[in-house]
């Protein structure tokens, strides 16, 4: 432990004005505002989806949602600034482009629904892959008080505290350079956790008490080479395990769009798998072709949850008949797939859905051996597959000329 480090926390605590004393200890106010952010981000959410989000910051929910954080003065003081719409930049764009405006509130709802550090670093780098101008890391201001523990504030003076502190030229603006600082917070809080809080905003205070020169800092917190060398690994490795697991997820949600517009085409009432609704392609939120909610189809709790969890399903217009399951198999396991298609199969024997695996190119051969074994042939149930490059061929002109689900039947096939 760096001794000198040491020393300046606890300088840090003991100073009564400090952000730690004046702000995040016993602080009636900072605690009601965490539950009046995570209430208004809700309401963001919901107002996009909705349409009634509008094209202006002004009046919006997210200005009410910024207020409550710019209340907390010790710290957010105009952390609503890179909220406003700056009218000759066009910035940021997440009111009048609508695609960027579900983007946007796709992002903040899994943030908002997410339990892991993983899934949250997870969406911030897809965010930043999308390249929205004007959206940076400024928007992690609001996932503090959704994730108090796993992202720390940011803003100029945090910054330039953090620069002083250990030594480095971390910029603002850039959401590469927010997740290396932000890799570096977490190892020294870690570290020095038993002198503040699990919660990122002690440790931030700190930086930002030093961004303001509220506290004079030397060297004590310089970051050594090793140190820095196993940063950037870490950050190299996580980026790469996200872009891959995008590209996957990617072709998943192609597929999945495919399955929905085909059967919107058709005539029949589409929804896809309840934890998928807030997924878009191209452009096209499945929320807009999809049912509002899963119908209630006369089954027990835990087999409906069970159904609802398939890909895309398939409903006579209307009423709760399932016509048609599909489960896309990208990198998963294909059996776990059939065993919910053959879930739904019992659940309704005197009436069976016609049932589809959407499977890459590549997993014709897998796909036939799990469906030879014999737990499965001996159900004599028949289980359709449909290629993903025949789903993407074909898709349009199954739009535009079919005429039920027996035309989808024309580009399947079954194991031998």
């Amino acid at each position: 432990m760096n001794i000198e480090l040491q020393g300046l926390l606890e300088k840090y605590k003991c100073d009564k004005e400090s952000v730690f004393n004046a702000w995040f200890i016993n602080n009636d106010e900072r605690l009601k505002a965490f539950r009046s952010i995570r209430r208004g981000v809700q309401k963001v959410i919901l107002d996009i989806k909705t349409k009634e989000f509008g094209n202006d910051y002004k009046g919006s929910s997210l200005e009410f949602v910024l207020n409550c954080i710019t209340e907390q003065k010790q710290v957010f003081i105009g952390a609503s600034h890179a909220f406003y719409w700056k009218p000759k930049l066009r910035i940021p764009d997440i009111y009048e482009n609508e695609e960027n405006k579900v983007i946007f509130g796709q992002f903040l709802e899994n943030c908002y629904n997410a339990t892991r550090e993983d899934q949250i670093l997870r969406e911030i780098i897809r965010l930043d892959q999308r390249k929205i101008k004007g959206l940076g890391p400024a928007v992690v201001n609001i996932l503090y008080f959704l994730h108090p523990e796993i992202i720390p504030p940011f803003n100029t003076a945090i910054v330039n505290g953090f620069n002083h502190l250990f030594k480095e030229n971390i910029k603002l603006g850039s959401w590469q350079e927010y997740l290396r600082m932000r890799e570096i917070i977490i190892g020294k809080n870690s570290q020095y956790r038993g002198m503040l809080s699990r919660d990122l905003g002690a440790f931030s205070g700190l930086l930002f008490d030093i961004g303001v020169k509220k506290l004079l800092v030397g060297d004590e917190g310089a970051l050594s080479d090793d140190e820095k060398v196993k940063i950037e690994r870490l950050l190299k490795k996580r980026h790469k395990e996200v872009t891959n697991e995008k590209e996957e997820e990617d072709l998943h949600t192609e597929m999945q769009y495919h399955l929905l517009k085909i059967g919107h085409s058709l005539g029949y009432d589409v929804i896809s798998a309840s934890n998928d609704r807030s997924r878009c392609h191209d452009g096209i939120s499945f929320s807009f072709i999809s049912l509002p909610g899963f119908p209630d189809i006369g089954v027990d709790k835990d087999t409906n949850n069970t159904i609802a969890l398939i890909d895309v399903i398939w409903f006579e217009k209307g009423t709760n008949k399932i016509v048609c399951a599909f489960e896309v198999e990208k990198s998963t396991s294909i059996y776990s797939g059939i065993l919910r298609l053959t879930d739904l199969y019992f659940s309704f024997p005197e009436d069976p859905s016609s049932l589809f695996l959407i499977i890459p190119d590549n997993r014709e051969k897998e796909l036939e051996l799990q469906l030879s074994r014999p737990a499965i042939k001996g159900n004599n149930i028949e289980i359709h597959y449909i290629l993903f490059s025949d789903l993407r061929k074909h898709c349009d002109a199954i739009c535009t000329f079919g005429d039920s689900k027996e035309t989808l039947k024309k580009i399947a096939k079954v194991a031998s």
